[in-house]
């Protein structure tokens, strides 16, 4: 039996387009139809006395040899002629029995061999001709005509469930495909034809299930891959079905919003939008976290415009799945740098007065080894770590920061395997320049580095303090700095900390971990420490007034701004800044990006 379904999910956001489903063909050659076989006549054998003897030994070795009624060579016509000569020969009696035992043997290795070759069934039938005329009585082989019957009652039961499942009679709710086949496996456990038939029979029910789903009727896909559920039970096929249909759904869901958003960027798209939403509310299961983001952007997008300060936003990446969180945050003013009478250094002066008039979508959490990762396998981008063999790591042993071998962006600060969670170290300002490239050719949108100037407003989140939270100690949960609560695997505490702080982390901790400043970023400072776009400079004067990135054609060293899980208590103010060669690398510092709005 061959058979085949068509699987062929389509894509397109039309959904009228879907066709009928098509039945498995199922196509029934001619060598599993049994054609009549005729009664047997042994062959016509002359037996006298003085080739008797010849004739028993012949016929002993055609049993030997599994010769048994094919021709009047076989066995059984010898013994059979030899019986008429001289009925009483205990000898020929004998040997006649031991030819009906392997007579029901190969009827019965016929009948083991139906599944792998249908002819094999001609061939017990055949056997069985012949013991209806040599032994009909015998208990043996009544009871192998009555195995006979039910292998040919069981390939009845399959063709007609093959006939049936060519019509898309396939029986879910009544008589069909199913029941024969499943009469057949009744009669015949373990036939090969009818579990086939079966599979087929639940590929049916499966493509039904996906004709729905792309015409977004989750509804009756859902009651089809029921009906599925039921034909094999224990078999994966139905469960593998859902979690394709389920993450169908979900991407569906995921356009029907990516097409929502984008219709809010025309003049007029809010209608769109809407005629998408309508469309999620009825597909999305119930409280869909997509469906209520679109409808919250429509209510926005009618009374504010496309953003909001606040808003959590992920764009699509064309490879697949979707780019890092991001969070609006708003456009206004603040005072850049050291005022005077801090304890900053001419670095961090002269302090100036920064506008931004318009708002900046900066990346919720510090980018992740896990985010990295995305952009390292689709881009083949090779970070400088990775193709010098060795990045600065923190030893236990010593408690110092050491050039370490074989270490690279898919390790931790102390050089072991990190999680996709944790933010990502042991990158250099370039690598974190390429990752930003790489999003905005995914996504269409600009990604960037922050500038220096916006990496200052978004860490003081509207505050003015000298630490981004203020004055004095940090407040609980609000960070991974050094604090002297904190101890290291082995016990060691930090020199310089803050006093009675403890964050419960040594080492870079897992991002959004630790409360979100009131722009809603997390980490700012604290962590890991983080390239921006700027070049290095000593002091502001001649910096940008707009809170541009202050660029050098080919600069060498560029800034790093906020502190890490590893800074001294001043490296936490909020104007702290520091230089990096661009290619340098190290566990104290990763990067986050920033969109365009």
């Amino acid at each position: 039996m061959l058979a085949g379904c068509s699987r062929d999910q389509g894509g397109q956001d039309a959904r009228s387009d879907a066709g009928p489903a098509r039945a498995p063909i199922v196509t029934i050659s001619a060598d599993q139809a049994v054609s009549p076989v005729p009664p047997w006549r042994a062959p016509a054998v002359e037996v006298t006395d003085a080739n008797a003897a010849k004739l028993r030994r012949q016929a002993s070795a055609a049993l030997q040899a599994g010769n048994l009624f094919d021709d009047a060579s076989g066995a059984i016509p010898l013994y059979l002629a030899l019986r008429a000569h001289k009925s009483d020969d205990a000898a020929t009696g004998q040997g006649l029995q031991r030819a009906v035992t392997a007579l029901v043997k190969q009827g019965d290795e016929a009948l083991q061999r139906i599944d792998d070759d249908p002819l094999s069934l001609r061939r017990a039938h055949e056997v069985a001709a012949v013991a209806r005329v040599v032994a009909a009585d015998d208990d043996r082989v009544t009871a192998y005509l009555e195995r006979l019957d039910r292998a040919d009652e069981a390939q009845e039961a399959n063709r007609l469930g093959e006939n049936a499942l060519n019509a898309d009679r396939l029986g879910e709710d009544g008589p069909g495909a199913i029941g024969h086949f499943r009469e057949a496996l009744r009669l015949r456990p373990g036939d090969v034809r009818a579990m086939q038939g079966l599979a087929a029979s639940e590929s049916t029910l499966i493509r039904r299930a996906e004709l729905s789903a792309s015409a977004d009727d989750y509804e009756t896909a859902a009651r089809w891959l029921d009906q599925a559920a039921k034909v094999r039970p224990g078999f994966p096929s139905v469960d593998d079905a859902r979690a394709r249909i389920a993450m169908q759904r979900v991407v569906r869901v995921g356009r029907l919003r990516d097409l929502g958003i984008a219709a809010l960027t025309r003049e007029g798209g809010i209608d769109d939008a809407r005629g998408y939403l309508a469309t999620m509310l009825r597909i999305a299961p119930a409280a869909d976290p997509a469906s209520a983001e679109l409808r919250q952007r429509i209510d926005l997008a009618t009374h504010y415009g496309l953003f909001r300060p606040g808003q959590v936003l992920t764009d699509g990446i064309r490879n697949g799945g979707r780019g890092p969180q991001m969070v609006v945050i708003p456009h206004g003013a603040f005072r850049m740098g050291a005022a005077e009478g801090e304890p900053g250094g001419e670095t961090e002066r002269p302090a100036r007065n920064i506008r931004f008039e318009r708002g900046l979508a900066v990346s919720r959490y510090e980018i992740t080894v896990g985010e990295f990762r995305r952009f390292v396998q689709a881009s083949k981008h090779r970070p400088r770590a990775t193709r010098r063999g060795y990045s600065t790591a923190y030893d236990e042993r010593s408690g110092n920061f050491v050039r370490s071998g074989n270490v690279d962006w898919q390790d931790d600060y102390a050089g072991h395997p990190a999680a996709d969670s944790m933010p990502v170290v042991h990158v250099s300002a370039k690598d974190a320049t390429a990752y930003a490239q790489w999003l905005s050719e995914q996504t269409g949108q600009r990604y960037r580095l922050l500038s220096e100037a916006e990496f200052e407003y978004a860490l003081r989140a509207g505050g003015g303090g000298l630490y981004p939270w203020g004055a004095g100690a940090p407040p609980p949960n609000s960070g991974n700095f050094t604090g002297s609560l904190d101890a290291s695997p082995s016990g060691r505490h930090w020199r310089n900390a803050f006093a009675r702080y403890g964050d419960g982390a040594w080492g870079p901790a897992t991002v959004g971990r630790y409360d979100a400043n009131a722009f809603g970023l997390h980490d700012m400072a604290g962590n890991v420490s983080e390239w921006v776009a700027d070049c290095w400079h000593d002091t502001y004067r001649r910096a940008p007034r707009d809170g541009e990135a202050w660029l050098n054609p080919g600069c060498r060293s560029r800034v790093v701004r906020g502190g890490s899980w590893a800074s001294s208590p001043n490296e936490m103010r909020s104007s702290w800044r520091t230089s990096g060669e661009a290619n340098a690398t190290s566990a104290r510092t990763g990067f986050r990006v920033a969109r365009e709005i």
